[in-house]
């Protein structure tokens, strides 16, 4: 296989279905696609009814073509993870890695069009998010929710309203953000630096005011990272969590017991907002992203540095502070289904807390019932007031 055919087989993969997402070759299964988070079998023009091992070796070293950094991950790590285009018409995320000896690819598909805020729909408090000078900023959730398309719109909106520098570590680069009020220098790890440290410490010296960093991996990173944000530099990552409580204790598991105070204090000082990100199956097809966000504010600074307890907890701090444009995923499953987006069974299975969201799908279905119930024609009977 040449790699001419690999693109007009990624091409056809792409066009038998809408909503595609990844594409999957693994073997002992035909290629496949998964679009809306269901996989299916993809006509590839190959009518291949099962991938042998020789094939998807071959698919994997055409993607990973002369990269001996990539080769040798493979080799020693297991996997590796790439960029690759296919004629300009797409571009993916590639992890190949091996299972039970053979190899596997599983491809994202990247979006050409960077996100802006409003075309995400997203709520107003990333406007706010776009204002911050300094600080980190966290945004969270499983591998495939949306959190690099949600950073590449809150970076959209600082590249249109700030003339600054804007430095990103990306594995890979997914979006190419093009020049606008702000001045982009977009790194990928193996081809513009060899890891997230090392490419943070560089950064440092190259007067960014915004540096984004692909993934929070190691303590190394994560040093650097508060590090640059105290120092006057707006730092945004990701982590694989699925809460705030669960972002602030992955980020304390790095680090020594003995070392547990100072980090809560440094992360109270610095973190200005947590969003955690969740797809949910959408009413009609398709999938629904809803998020838990989280700002700072004095009782959140107290439950990071003192840690979580039964006066100061999360989920009740962003709870009450709604009117500040916070939510739980709860308060926004519930929103999602007053709006007709997601059904009962969704909400109820997707919520954090099960029984806080029966009390708000009872809330929403009388508000509901009220609304629909017709009083234009209703009248008083005037001689029963007569007796």
């Amino acid at each position: 296989m040449k790699r001419a055919e690999l693109d007009a087989i990624l091409v056809a993969m792409l066009e038998t279905a809408p909503g595609i997402s990844d594409i999957n070759f693994s073997v002992g299964r035909p290629p496949q696609v998964e679009a809306f988070g269901v996989l299916k079998f993809a006509d590839s023009g190959t009518r291949v009814d099962k991938l042998s091992a020789y094939q998807t070796e071959r698919i994997a070293l055409n993607i990973i073509g002369t990269d001996k950094r990539l080769l040798r991950d493979l080799a020693t790590k297991g996997a590796c993870d790439c960029a690759y285009m296919v004629n300009e018409k797409a571009r993916f995320r590639v992890n190949i890695f091996r299972q039970r000896g053979h190899i596997a690819i599983v491809m994202r598909k990247a979006q050409t069009e960077v996100p802006t805020l409003q075309s995400l729909q997203l709520p107003p408090a990333f406007k706010e998010v776009a204002k911050e000078k300094t600080g980190l900023v966290l945004v969270t959730g499983a591998t495939g929710s949306g959190k690099t398309t949600t950073l590449a719109a809150v970076l959209d909106e600082i590249n249109r309203n700030h003339a600054i520098h804007i430095v990103t570590l990306e594995d890979p680069i997914e979006y190419v953000h093009p020049h606008k009020k702000a001045t982009f220098n977009q790194r990928e790890l193996g081809a513009d630096f060899e890891d997230f440290p090392g490419g943070l410490r560089s950064a440092l010296r190259q007067a960014p005011k915004v540096i984004l960093v692909g993934e929070m991996r190691d303590r190394a990173t994560v040093e650097i990272a508060l590090t640059a944000a105290e120092t006057g530099h707006l730092v945004l990552s990701t982590i694989h969590t699925i809460n705030a409580g669960q972002s602030i204790n992955r980020i304390l598991g790095m680090f020594d017991r003995h070392e547990e105070q100072q980090i809560r204090v440094r992360l109270a000082d610095m973190l200005r907002w947590i969003v955690s990100q969740r797809l949910l199956p959408k009413v009609g097809g398709g999938r629904l992203l809803v998020q838990e966000i989280m700002g700072s504010s004095l009782r959140t600074r107290e439950a990071v540095a003192l840690g979580e307890g039964e006066d100061r907890e999360f989920y009740s701090i962003i709870e009450q502070s709604e009117p500040f444009g916070w939510m739980t995923f709860d308060q926004a499953i519930a929103k999602a289904f007053e709006q007709g987006k997601v059904s009962d069974e969704t909400a109820i299975l997707y919520a954090s807390n099960k029984a806080k969201m029966n009390r708000y799908l009872d809330d929403a279905k009388k508000r509901q019932g009220l609304e629909s119930l017709d009083t234009s024609n209703l009248k008083l009977d005037s001689l029963s007031f007569a007796k």
